[in-house]
């Protein structure tokens, strides 16, 4: 070792800082310890500590989905490791940039099968892109970089590394290099932009598809461009994120994820299909039979070449970026659409914009508290406020008060389980401290992660949460329905096990237990007040409504 050498510990966070990476979320342990002695000595680091593993991967989580970068996650050997896979799924699903990072006793005790001794690189392979533990010391910095460049490179995702602890006691002389990510700003050609072009240009029936690909390419105006373009509806798919304006009279809202026939009947009748920046169809219970009709011509455009054609046979599949495809297929299709072409796209967008007006005119306030209370939000914030939406069955109230315009100002739950709401939200201020932030949940979500207000309190996050308390499992009451209609089984009680009413919970109480403050708002004229306490309170401040 040279005279520059230092324990690998300590060159460790130095790699992280020349990656940017000078937030860690965690929860410690004993086979961490020397890391997280270094860490507290270390400068321009911060630690943010949970209370759970769980809770440090959602803050974690919504920390990465707001500033459209990686976060840094330590967990604790193979305990914390399964804690966290729940939430790790999440993220896996909605491709955030993870970079996580777990202790062992050490490479020294492998063969002893001792006290909390597991495979942690088996346990994370499945929820991540890529997992691996460092066992030279020589390669410990090597090994970040390597697992940083895989997060961020489309598709993003979370990556893991384990770090034994004797292989950070080491000395260790690496340089200390930010990661090279590669570019993926790929144009397709002018010949495949030309056959898409052919494929779209005469359908009567178009349709748009899209994910959270087009966000992540910046791909908003391309994408409106296109669909004004060809006059064609735009449903979101595997979209948490702001890809079209809420308001925009083309996008016609969600595909949905629980149940193929839904989408099925959304795209059955159109005779071009463009598919951007998404798979096709993220539902639980998928269509197993091709959804689209025959002699639809189908077109995807996707980075991540896997999801093309994957479940559903395509007549053109392009693997580029989607800003770059949609601004080159706007150019081909203005050069190519003809004039009755172009009537019959801006007629169908004229019976767009109609409906829309005519629904916005029909809309009404139905005096419930939640919709007093969203209401005298959009009021009072002028809707500027980032909103984290884990509302489930309450999310078309929420985002028809609040609706997704602009990017970066909407981020939804995705991947199925339960508790991102309200650590999405701590993670959203963390990263946008100037912001309002207000996390959506229901009652059954708050109490997968509540542990998250603690974490709020303790660092003076100044972040907002609202339970949307039905006092049950809302959605599995929907689901089942379905399942009974499906299966002609009469209707009858909802299972007790969905039912969370006895005993009851009081939300405001157990944020005062956690270092928040907190009401309960059980009337119509008591959500006014409600937004008021809330949004002068100086920090973390939960709003319990009754539904």
């Amino acid at each position: 070792m040279n005279a520059e050498a230092t324990p690998g510990r300590e060159r460790l966070i130095e790699q992280f800082k020349a990656d940017g990476l000078k937030v860690m979320f965690g929860n410690p342990g004993t086979v961490e310890q020397g890391f997280l002695d270094a860490v507290d000595a270390a400068a321009d680091f911060r630690y943010v500590l949970a209370l759970q593993e769980t809770v440090a991967a959602g803050i974690a989580d919504g920390y990465a989905r707001a500033t459209g970068g990686a976060a840094l996650l330590q967990l604790h050997s193979g305990v914390g490791l399964g804690n966290g896979i729940g939430m790790l799924y999440q993220s896996l699903r909605g491709h955030t940039p993870l970079v996580v990072v777990a202790g062992d006793a050490g490479v020294r005790y492998d063969a002893m099968d001792a006290q909390m001794a597991s495979d942690l690189v088996a346990m994370a392979r499945p929820v991540t892109k890529y997992a691996t533990r460092v066992t030279d010391p020589r390669s410990v910095l090597r090994t970040v970089r390597r697992a940083v460049k895989i997060a961020l490179t489309p598709p993003r995702g979370p990556v893991f590394v384990a770090l034994p602890m004797d292989v950070l006691d080491e000395l260790n002389s690496e340089p200390v290099l930010p990661a090279t990510v590669p570019l993926t700003d790929v144009a397709p050609s002018p010949a495949s932009v030309g056959r898409a072009a052919a494929l779209l240009a005469g359908a009567t029936r178009p349709v748009v598809l899209v994910g959270d690909g087009v966000a992540l390419s910046g791909a908003q105006a391309e994408l409106v461009a296109v669909a004004e373009l060809l006059g064609a509806d735009v449903f979101e798919v595997d979209s948490s994120e702001v890809n079209i304006a809420a308001s925009h009279p083309l996008r016609r809202g969600q595909t949905g994820h629980m149940f193929g026939p839904h989408s099925k009947e959304l795209v059955g009748n159109a005779d071009a299909v463009l598919i951007v920046g998404t798979y096709v169809f993220p539902e639980v219970f998928p269509e197993l039979e091709n959804p689209f009709r025959p002699g639809a011509k189908v077109v995807h455009i996707d980075l991540n070449a896997y999801e093309i054609a994957k479940n559903h046979p395509v007549d053109l599949g392009l693997a580029a970026d989607p800003r770059h495809a949609l601004r080159a297929l706007a150019g081909v299709l203005e050069q190519r659409l003809t004039p009755a072409q172009r009537a019959a796209a801006a007629a169908r967008l004229d019976v767009r914009t109609r409906e829309r007006a005519r629904a916005e005119l029909a809309a009404d306030d139905d005096g419930t508290p939640m919709a007093v209370f969203l209401r005298t939000l959009a009021e009072r914030t002028g809707r500027d406020l980032i909103v984290f939406d884990e509302a489930l069955t309450t999310s078309p109230l929420v985002t028809r008060y609040l609706p997704p315009e602009r990017p970066g100002d909407y981020h939804l739950t995705r991947g199925g389980s339960l508790g991102v709401g309200f650590p999405g939200a701590v993670g959203a201020k963390l990263a946008h401290p100037d912001r309002l932030v207000v996390g959506f949940a229901g009652d059954g979500g708050t109490m997968y992660t509540h542990q998250a207000l603690w974490t709020a309190a303790r660092y003076g996050i100044d972040a907002k949460f609202v339970v949307c308390n039905n006092r049950k499992y809302r959605l599995l009451d929907d689901n089942i329905a379905q399942y009974w209609r499906e299966r002609d089984i009469a209707e009858h009680p909802y299972p007790g096990s969905f039912d969370l009413a006895h005993p009851e919970i009081d939300f405001a109480g157990l944020a005062r237990a956690l270092g928040a403050d907190g009401t309960r708002v059980e009337k119509p004229d008591e959500a006014v007040a409600a937004v008021a306490r809330m949004l002068a309170h100086p920090g973390p401040y939960l709003v319990d409504i009754q539904i």
